[in-house]
């Protein structure tokens, strides 16, 4: 099976409205009272669970944890295997791209297939993170 074939069955599989309302769910609980920006995050893993994080602001702004963090922290604590899709809304249900340290973190769990979910639809995570240093990267690295 190529790729085209396994993206499109992937996209079949995906219930793009119930993450969409699972991410501004997850929105009306963020702790954001800094920004003003309260952002849910829903992703889909592959065995069919639905994992979701807020973001929670903190007064020094550089220990303030995305949305995509606490549903990383969430998919790890489940169990899970693999994220295959993803949806970020802020708190009125409008779409939202994960930040570059977000694509990073998001690499580990879904790998470069992940879909996105945005205004023009589920875009795959390597199109969001081209050439991205992956854990293949490190260990070739280590090797030498």
């Amino acid at each position: 099976m190529d790729s085209h074939t396994s993206r499109s069955d992937d996209l079949n599989q995906i219930d793009w409205r119930a993450l969409k309302r699972a991410a501004h769910d997850a929105a009306r609980h963020a702790y954001a009272p800094y920004s003003g920006l309260a952002v849910g995050a829903a992703g889909l893993t592959e065995e069919g669970r639905t994992v979701i994080g807020c973001n929670v602001e903190n007064a020094s702004y550089g220990l303030t944890l995305c949305a995509e963090c606490g549903l990383i922290s969430n998919f790890y604590a489940s169990g899970a295997s693999q994220l295959i899709a993803l949806t970020v809304v802020d708190a009125s249900g409008r779409h939202l791209m994960p930040c570059g340290r977000c694509r990073q973190l998001l690499l580990e769990t879904g790998g470069p297939g992940l879909l996105i979910d945005s205004e023009t639809g589920p875009t795959s995570l390597s199109e969001l993170l081209p050439a991205a240093f992956t854990r293949d990267e490190l260990e070739s690295r280590r090797a030498d």
